[in-house]
Protein backbone atom coordinates (compact mmCIF):
# COMPACT_ATOMS: atom_id res chain seq x y z
CA UNK A 1 0.00 0.00 0.00
CA UNK A 2 1.32 3.60 -1.00
CA UNK A 3 1.05 5.91 1.75
CA UNK A 4 2.93 8.59 0.30
CA UNK A 5 1.03 11.75 -0.18
CA UNK A 6 0.19 12.95 -3.41
CA UNK A 7 1.01 16.78 -4.90
CA UNK A 8 -2.17 17.94 -3.81
CA UNK A 9 -1.70 16.82 -0.50
CA UNK A 10 1.91 18.41 -0.17
CA UNK A 11 0.35 21.94 -1.42
CA UNK A 12 -2.04 21.88 1.06
CA UNK A 13 0.07 20.78 3.87
CA UNK A 14 2.23 23.72 2.76
CA UNK A 15 -0.26 25.91 2.78
CA UNK A 16 -1.42 25.47 5.98
CA UNK A 17 1.90 24.96 7.56
CA UNK A 18 2.94 28.51 6.09
CA UNK A 19 0.15 30.03 7.78
CA UNK A 20 0.64 28.74 11.09
CA UNK A 21 4.09 29.72 11.18
CA UNK A 22 3.97 33.48 9.91
CA UNK A 23 -0.29 34.03 10.89
CA UNK A 24 -0.68 32.04 14.14
CA UNK A 25 2.33 33.17 16.24
CA UNK A 26 2.06 32.17 20.20
CA UNK A 27 1.82 35.82 20.95
CA UNK A 28 -1.46 35.97 18.85
CA UNK A 29 -2.57 32.94 20.26
CA UNK A 30 -2.49 33.98 23.52
CA UNK A 31 -3.80 37.41 22.60
CA UNK A 32 -6.79 35.60 21.37
CA UNK A 33 -7.25 33.61 24.34
CA UNK A 34 -7.29 36.36 26.41
CA UNK A 35 -10.10 38.16 24.60
CA UNK A 36 -12.06 34.75 24.68
CA UNK A 37 -10.76 31.73 22.90
CA UNK A 38 -12.41 32.70 19.65
CA UNK A 39 -10.78 34.88 16.75
CA UNK A 40 -13.63 35.36 13.98
CA UNK A 41 -10.56 37.23 12.08
CA UNK A 42 -8.68 34.20 12.11
CA UNK A 43 -11.53 31.73 10.89
CA UNK A 44 -12.28 33.93 7.89
CA UNK A 45 -8.12 33.31 7.20
CA UNK A 46 -8.63 29.55 7.13
CA UNK A 47 -11.60 30.02 5.01
CA UNK A 48 -9.47 31.96 2.39
CA UNK A 49 -7.36 29.26 2.14
CA UNK A 50 -10.07 26.62 2.06
CA UNK A 51 -10.36 24.83 4.74
CA UNK A 52 -14.18 25.37 5.91
CA UNK A 53 -15.10 23.64 2.66
CA UNK A 54 -12.36 21.06 2.65
CA UNK A 55 -15.75 18.50 2.57
CA UNK A 56 -18.09 20.48 0.53
CA UNK A 57 -18.49 19.15 -3.03
CA UNK A 58 -17.31 21.55 -5.76
CA UNK A 59 -21.30 22.44 -7.09
CA UNK A 60 -21.32 24.11 -3.15
CA UNK A 61 -18.21 26.01 -3.62
CA UNK A 62 -16.29 24.09 -1.51
CA UNK A 63 -12.94 22.27 -2.67
CA UNK A 64 -14.34 18.67 -2.81
CA UNK A 65 -11.56 17.33 -0.85
CA UNK A 66 -11.85 13.80 1.90
CA UNK A 67 -10.64 12.10 4.78
CA UNK A 68 -7.20 12.28 3.86
CA UNK A 69 -7.00 15.72 2.97
CA UNK A 70 -8.39 16.46 6.14
CA UNK A 71 -5.72 14.31 7.76
CA UNK A 72 -3.57 16.94 6.60
CA UNK A 73 -4.79 20.09 7.04
CA UNK A 74 -5.63 19.11 10.51
CA UNK A 75 -2.01 17.70 11.61
CA UNK A 76 -0.85 20.86 10.82
CA UNK A 77 -3.24 23.04 12.93
CA UNK A 78 -2.39 20.98 15.45
CA UNK A 79 1.68 21.73 15.50
CA UNK A 80 0.15 25.48 15.66
CA UNK A 81 -2.70 24.56 18.53
CA UNK A 82 -4.83 26.39 16.46
CA UNK A 83 -7.51 27.47 18.86
CA UNK A 84 -10.50 28.11 15.91
CA UNK A 85 -12.78 25.28 15.49
CA UNK A 86 -11.64 23.34 12.43
CA UNK A 87 -12.91 20.47 12.87
CA UNK A 88 -16.54 21.74 13.11
CA UNK A 89 -16.23 23.14 9.21
CA UNK A 90 -15.55 19.29 8.83
CA UNK A 91 -18.18 18.08 10.74
CA UNK A 92 -20.70 20.80 9.31
CA UNK A 93 -19.47 19.89 5.45
CA UNK A 94 -19.86 16.36 5.70
CA UNK A 95 -23.74 16.23 7.77
CA UNK A 96 -25.23 18.88 5.65
CA UNK A 97 -23.44 17.82 2.46
CA UNK A 98 -24.68 14.18 2.92
CA UNK A 99 -28.15 14.23 4.71
CA UNK A 100 -29.72 17.80 4.33
CA UNK A 101 -32.00 18.38 1.79
CA UNK A 102 -30.93 20.78 -0.89
CA UNK A 103 -32.76 23.74 0.04
CA UNK A 104 -30.89 23.65 3.08
CA UNK A 105 -27.17 22.86 1.23
CA UNK A 106 -28.13 25.56 -1.13
CA UNK A 107 -28.85 28.05 2.21
CA UNK A 108 -25.83 27.25 4.48
CA UNK A 109 -23.02 25.33 2.31
CA UNK A 110 -21.85 28.68 0.48
CA UNK A 111 -21.82 30.32 4.01
CA UNK A 112 -19.93 27.74 5.77
CA UNK A 113 -17.25 27.59 2.63
CA UNK A 114 -16.69 31.38 2.56
CA UNK A 115 -16.33 31.64 6.51
CA UNK A 116 -19.14 34.33 6.69
CA UNK A 117 -20.97 31.02 8.99
CA UNK A 118 -19.32 29.04 11.22
CA UNK A 119 -21.81 26.08 12.06
CA UNK A 120 -21.04 23.81 14.72
CA UNK A 121 -22.33 20.12 16.61
CA UNK A 122 -23.96 20.63 19.62
CA UNK A 123 -24.77 17.13 20.85
CA UNK A 124 -23.72 16.46 23.78
CA UNK A 125 -26.26 16.86 27.13
CA UNK A 126 -24.91 17.25 30.78
CA UNK A 127 -24.97 13.71 32.60
CA UNK A 128 -25.16 11.08 29.41
CA UNK A 129 -21.32 11.42 28.81
CA UNK A 130 -20.49 10.47 25.35
CA UNK A 131 -23.71 7.91 24.36
CA UNK A 132 -24.65 9.37 21.11
CA UNK A 133 -28.32 7.10 21.19
CA UNK A 134 -29.55 9.16 24.15
CA UNK A 135 -30.58 12.52 24.78
CA UNK A 136 -33.30 14.25 26.28
CA UNK A 137 -34.01 17.30 23.81
CA UNK A 138 -37.32 16.84 22.34
CA UNK A 139 -38.28 18.59 19.01
CA UNK A 140 -41.95 19.17 18.20
CA UNK A 141 -43.68 19.16 14.86
CA UNK A 142 -46.58 21.61 13.69
CA UNK A 143 -48.20 23.10 10.79
CA UNK A 144 -45.31 26.30 11.07
CA UNK A 145 -42.57 23.97 11.05
CA UNK A 146 -40.59 22.21 14.13
CA UNK A 147 -39.42 23.51 17.08
CA UNK A 148 -36.73 22.21 19.73
CA UNK A 149 -36.25 22.38 23.63
CA UNK A 150 -33.21 20.98 25.94
CA UNK A 151 -30.15 21.79 27.02
CA UNK A 152 -26.72 21.23 24.74
CA UNK A 153 -23.65 21.37 27.05
CA UNK A 154 -19.94 22.17 26.00
CA UNK A 155 -21.19 23.07 22.64
CA UNK A 156 -17.74 24.67 20.35
CA UNK A 157 -18.01 28.37 20.40
CA UNK A 158 -21.70 28.18 21.00
CA UNK A 159 -22.00 32.66 21.94
CA UNK A 160 -20.23 32.82 18.18
CA UNK A 161 -21.82 30.48 16.44
CA UNK A 162 -24.08 31.23 13.45
CA UNK A 163 -25.85 27.69 13.74
CA UNK A 164 -25.60 24.50 15.23
CA UNK A 165 -26.41 20.83 14.44
CA UNK A 166 -28.67 19.51 17.05
CA UNK A 167 -29.76 15.57 17.59
CA UNK A 168 -33.32 15.50 19.43
CA UNK A 169 -35.48 13.03 19.98
CA UNK A 170 -38.91 13.22 17.41
CA UNK A 171 -41.71 10.69 17.50
CA UNK A 172 -39.40 8.20 19.92
CA UNK A 173 -36.29 8.62 16.71
CA UNK A 174 -33.48 10.64 16.97
CA UNK A 175 -33.14 13.47 14.28
CA UNK A 176 -30.59 15.88 13.21
CA UNK A 177 -32.08 19.63 12.97
CA UNK A 178 -30.53 22.91 12.17
CA UNK A 179 -30.83 26.02 14.56
CA UNK A 180 -29.98 29.11 13.92
CA UNK A 181 -28.69 31.50 16.87
CA UNK A 182 -30.17 34.53 15.72
CA UNK A 183 -33.84 32.20 16.55
CA UNK A 184 -36.26 33.12 19.08
CA UNK A 185 -35.73 30.64 22.02
CA UNK A 186 -32.30 30.39 21.47
CA UNK A 187 -29.83 31.30 24.66
CA UNK A 188 -25.93 30.53 24.72
CA UNK A 189 -23.67 31.28 27.33
CA UNK A 190 -19.64 31.28 26.90
CA UNK A 191 -16.69 29.89 29.07
CA UNK A 192 -13.06 29.29 27.83
CA UNK A 193 -12.05 25.77 28.02
CA UNK A 194 -8.55 24.29 29.33
CA UNK A 195 -6.48 24.75 26.25
CA UNK A 196 -7.50 28.37 25.99
CA UNK A 197 -10.24 27.83 23.19
CA UNK A 198 -14.00 28.69 23.60
CA UNK A 199 -17.04 26.60 24.36
CA UNK A 200 -20.48 27.20 26.36
CA UNK A 201 -23.79 26.28 26.59
CA UNK A 202 -26.70 26.24 24.85
CA UNK A 203 -30.04 26.57 25.99
CA UNK A 204 -33.40 25.67 23.56
CA UNK A 205 -36.61 26.77 24.31
CA UNK A 206 -39.38 25.87 21.49
CA UNK A 207 -36.54 27.29 19.29
CA UNK A 208 -37.29 27.44 15.49
CA UNK A 209 -35.52 24.64 13.54
CA UNK A 210 -35.02 23.20 10.27
CA UNK A 211 -34.77 19.26 9.75
CA UNK A 212 -31.94 18.27 8.46
CA UNK A 213 -33.13 13.88 8.22
CA UNK A 214 -35.09 11.79 10.55
CA UNK A 215 -32.43 9.63 10.18
CA UNK A 216 -30.50 11.25 13.01
CA UNK A 217 -28.56 8.09 14.49
CA UNK A 218 -26.96 7.18 11.51
CA UNK A 219 -25.83 11.00 10.77
CA UNK A 220 -25.13 11.84 14.04
CA UNK A 221 -22.75 8.89 14.65
CA UNK A 222 -20.56 9.83 11.42
CA UNK A 223 -20.80 13.45 12.49
CA UNK A 224 -18.56 12.33 15.42
CA UNK A 225 -16.79 9.88 13.29
CA UNK A 226 -15.41 12.90 11.73
CA UNK A 227 -14.53 14.94 14.45
CA UNK A 228 -12.96 11.83 16.35
CA UNK A 229 -10.83 11.23 12.85
CA UNK A 230 -9.45 15.26 12.83
CA UNK A 231 -8.92 14.91 16.69
CA UNK A 232 -6.72 12.07 15.74
CA UNK A 233 -5.11 14.23 13.27
CA UNK A 234 -4.65 17.41 15.49
CA UNK A 235 -3.34 15.09 18.51
CA UNK A 236 -0.54 13.65 15.87
CA UNK A 237 0.43 17.51 14.96
CA UNK A 238 0.56 18.41 18.82
CA UNK A 239 2.57 15.52 19.90
CA UNK A 240 4.70 16.12 16.99
CA UNK A 241 5.35 19.61 18.17
CA UNK A 242 5.36 18.56 21.58
CA UNK A 243 8.19 16.23 20.62
CA UNK A 244 10.26 18.92 19.23
CA UNK A 245 10.43 21.42 22.03
CA UNK A 246 11.43 18.62 24.20
CA UNK A 247 14.54 17.35 22.39
CA UNK A 248 15.25 21.44 21.57
CA UNK A 249 14.88 21.84 25.32
CA UNK A 250 16.69 18.90 26.11
CA UNK A 251 19.74 19.91 23.88
CA UNK A 252 20.11 23.21 25.19
CA UNK A 253 19.68 22.45 29.37
CA UNK A 254 22.79 21.86 31.39
CA UNK A 255 23.18 19.83 34.06
CA UNK A 256 26.72 18.98 35.47
CA UNK A 257 28.37 20.71 33.43
CA UNK A 258 26.58 18.86 29.63
CA UNK A 259 23.37 18.77 27.91
CA UNK A 260 20.94 16.33 29.29
CA UNK A 261 20.16 15.65 25.91
CA UNK A 262 23.00 13.48 26.46
CA UNK A 263 22.19 11.23 29.72
CA UNK A 264 21.08 7.60 28.70
CA UNK A 265 18.41 7.50 30.53
CA UNK A 266 16.73 10.99 29.38
CA UNK A 267 17.18 9.62 25.75
CA UNK A 268 15.30 6.29 26.21
CA UNK A 269 12.05 8.15 27.30
CA UNK A 270 12.82 10.23 24.51
CA UNK A 271 12.72 7.33 22.37
CA UNK A 272 9.50 5.84 23.81
CA UNK A 273 7.79 9.17 22.99
CA UNK A 274 8.93 8.47 19.29
CA UNK A 275 7.35 5.48 19.78
CA UNK A 276 3.91 6.62 21.20
CA UNK A 277 4.13 9.29 18.37
CA UNK A 278 4.51 6.86 15.66
CA UNK A 279 1.81 4.52 17.30
CA UNK A 280 -0.50 7.41 17.08
CA UNK A 281 0.71 8.37 13.61
CA UNK A 282 -0.24 5.38 12.37
CA UNK A 283 -3.91 5.10 14.11
CA UNK A 284 -4.38 8.30 12.66
CA UNK A 285 -3.75 7.14 9.04
CA UNK A 286 -6.30 4.11 9.71
CA UNK A 287 -8.81 6.22 11.49
CA UNK A 288 -8.90 8.53 7.95
CA UNK A 289 -8.77 5.67 5.57
CA UNK A 290 -11.96 4.10 7.33
CA UNK A 291 -14.37 7.42 7.35
CA UNK A 292 -15.76 6.49 4.20
CA UNK A 293 -16.09 2.83 4.94
CA UNK A 294 -19.63 1.00 6.11
CA UNK A 295 -21.00 2.24 9.51
CA UNK A 296 -20.02 -0.55 11.57
CA UNK A 297 -16.66 -0.87 9.55
CA UNK A 298 -16.21 3.05 10.11
CA UNK A 299 -17.04 2.96 14.00
CA UNK A 300 -15.30 0.09 15.03
CA UNK A 301 -12.14 1.95 13.32
CA UNK A 302 -12.53 4.84 14.80
CA UNK A 303 -12.85 3.57 18.14
CA UNK A 304 -9.79 1.40 17.93
CA UNK A 305 -8.04 4.97 16.81
CA UNK A 306 -9.39 7.01 19.55
CA UNK A 307 -8.07 4.64 22.14
CA UNK A 308 -4.21 4.39 20.85
CA UNK A 309 -4.66 8.07 20.35
CA UNK A 310 -5.70 8.58 23.91
CA UNK A 311 -3.14 6.69 25.01
CA UNK A 312 -0.25 8.24 23.14
CA UNK A 313 -1.72 11.47 24.11
CA UNK A 314 -1.16 10.76 27.83
CA UNK A 315 2.21 9.61 27.16
CA UNK A 316 4.00 12.21 25.37
CA UNK A 317 2.13 15.16 27.49
CA UNK A 318 3.09 13.72 30.52
CA UNK A 319 6.60 13.15 29.59
CA UNK A 320 7.16 16.43 27.98
CA UNK A 321 6.42 17.81 31.34
CA UNK A 322 8.77 15.39 33.59
CA UNK A 323 11.76 15.88 30.59
CA UNK A 324 11.22 19.79 30.97
CA UNK A 325 10.87 20.14 34.86
CA UNK A 326 8.80 22.71 36.65
CA UNK A 327 9.40 25.29 33.58
CA UNK A 328 6.46 23.29 31.39
CA UNK A 329 3.84 24.00 33.73
CA UNK A 330 4.45 27.50 33.89
CA UNK A 331 1.79 29.65 31.53
CA UNK A 332 4.90 31.62 30.42
CA UNK A 333 6.22 28.67 28.13
CA UNK A 334 4.96 27.22 24.87
CA UNK A 335 4.65 23.25 26.50
CA UNK A 336 2.54 23.46 29.04
CA UNK A 337 -0.45 24.86 26.15
CA UNK A 338 0.58 21.57 24.21
CA UNK A 339 0.36 19.79 26.98
CA UNK A 340 -3.03 21.47 28.01
CA UNK A 341 -4.13 20.86 24.35
CA UNK A 342 -3.38 17.16 24.41
CA UNK A 343 -5.11 16.44 27.55
CA UNK A 344 -8.29 18.60 26.02
CA UNK A 345 -8.04 16.16 22.88
CA UNK A 346 -7.68 13.17 24.64
CA UNK A 347 -11.49 13.42 26.12
CA UNK A 348 -12.93 14.95 22.80
CA UNK A 349 -15.19 13.10 21.33
CA UNK A 350 -14.96 10.28 23.88
CA UNK A 351 -12.11 9.96 26.12
CA UNK A 352 -9.78 6.99 26.15
CA UNK A 353 -12.25 4.22 28.73
CA UNK A 354 -14.68 5.33 26.80
CA UNK A 355 -14.23 4.29 23.62
CA UNK A 356 -12.30 1.23 25.19
CA UNK A 357 -15.39 0.60 26.01
CA UNK A 358 -16.85 1.01 22.83
CA UNK A 359 -13.69 -1.72 21.17
CA UNK A 360 -14.52 -3.98 23.55
CA UNK A 361 -18.37 -4.06 22.58
CA UNK A 362 -17.72 -4.29 18.80
CA UNK A 363 -15.31 -7.29 19.12
CA UNK A 364 -16.53 -10.14 17.61
CA UNK A 365 -16.44 -14.33 18.74
CA UNK A 366 -13.77 -14.66 16.28
CA UNK A 367 -11.87 -12.22 18.43
CA UNK A 368 -8.58 -12.81 20.01
CA UNK A 369 -5.60 -14.85 19.26
CA UNK A 370 -7.18 -17.74 19.17
CA UNK A 371 -9.39 -17.56 16.48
Amino acid sequence: MDFDFSGDQEQLRDAVRKWVDKGYSFDRRRSITAAGGFDRAAYKELAELGLTGLYVNDADGGMGMGPTEGMVMMEELGRGIVLEPLPQALIAGGVLGGYAPAELKDTWLPRLTSGDALIVLAHQERALRYKLAACATAAMHSADGWTVSGTKNVVPVADYADAFIVPAMADGKLALFLVERTASGVSASGYLTQDGGRAGDLTLEAASAQLITLDGQTALEHAVDIGIAATCAEAVGVMDKTLLITTDYMNTRKQFGVVIATFQALRHRVADMKMQLELGRSMSFYASLKLNAPAPERRAALARAKVQLGQSMRFVGQQAVQLHGGIAVTDEYIASHYFKKLTQLEMTFGDTLHHLGEVSNRMQDTAGVFA
